[in-house]
């Protein structure tokens, strides 16, 4: 998989490489007609009951460990938009998921003696003046019951603007799944995991807009 040495300037390093590209397909005032909001969905029984210490937004390395976690190494990319299309910046986006061998970062889950102690299971990010949120993790898999997805929630001023999931676009449990099965906009929160062509460990690219219905004006 590579190594990965820990720097506390890591988060800046990998968005100006991976988020910020995307913004050119993205322009504020393109939109004639309002987006669609994006579904909410159940937070589920496995939001962490404890946070890490490190809640950055690189859940492959957690501190300075130089110790990886394992999976399918995935730069997902996005931007917070309002109806209009218009950038939601400075909230707070987070994300959880389980980790390779499909146990989550909470006392309750399951097989927690299986967890992968390296994964760091959840972080978060402040969007940028453009709306972009920047992550690096795994490619969400499957655990008894679901099918592969990583839970999202959106803040912005001390208020909970949104808990939805994101889901591998074609995975063939998608349709078996019971809260995915119940979507109205089922195309709406799925995504394609696309290999990164110049990569030499195999790592992926996603990306996911996520549109807000109304957005509380900071004071």
């Amino acid at each position: 998989m590579g190594s990965f040495a820990f720097n506390p300037e890591r988060r800046w390093v990998l968005r100006s490489g991976i988020a910020l590209s995307t913004s050119l397909f993205l322009v504020p005032g393109l939109f004639a007609e309002e987006l669609t909001k994006t579904e909410a969905q159940t937070e589920g029984p496995f939001y962490p009951d404890k946070l890490p210490l490190d809640t950055d937004n690189d859940l492959l390395i957690i501190n300075d460990s130089i110790t990886p976690a394992v999976g399918e190494i995935t730069h997902l990319t996005g931007r917070v938009l309002d109806l209009k299309g218009n950038p939601v910046a400075n909230a707070v986006v987070e994300i959880w998921q389980c980790c390779n061998n499909g146990a989550y970062l909470h006392s309750g889950t399951g097989n927690k003696e299986k967890r992968d102690k390296n994964f760091q299971g959840f972080g978060r990010f402040t969007t940028s003046s453009k709306g972009e949120y920047y992550f690096r993790t795994i490619k969400p898999v499957p655990y008894p019951g679901r099918t592969p997805h990583i839970h999202f929630k959106i803040k912005k001023g001390g208020k909970e603007l949104l808990v939805t999931q994101l889901y591998i676009k074609g995975h063939p449990g998608n349709a078996k799944d019971g809260i995915f099965s119940r979507l109205k906009t089922p195309k709406a929160v799925e995504t394609e995991f696309t290999p990164i062509k110049t990569s030499k460990i195999g790592e992926l690219a996603a990306h996911w807009d996520i549109v807000l219905g109304i957005v509380p004006e900071m004071k």
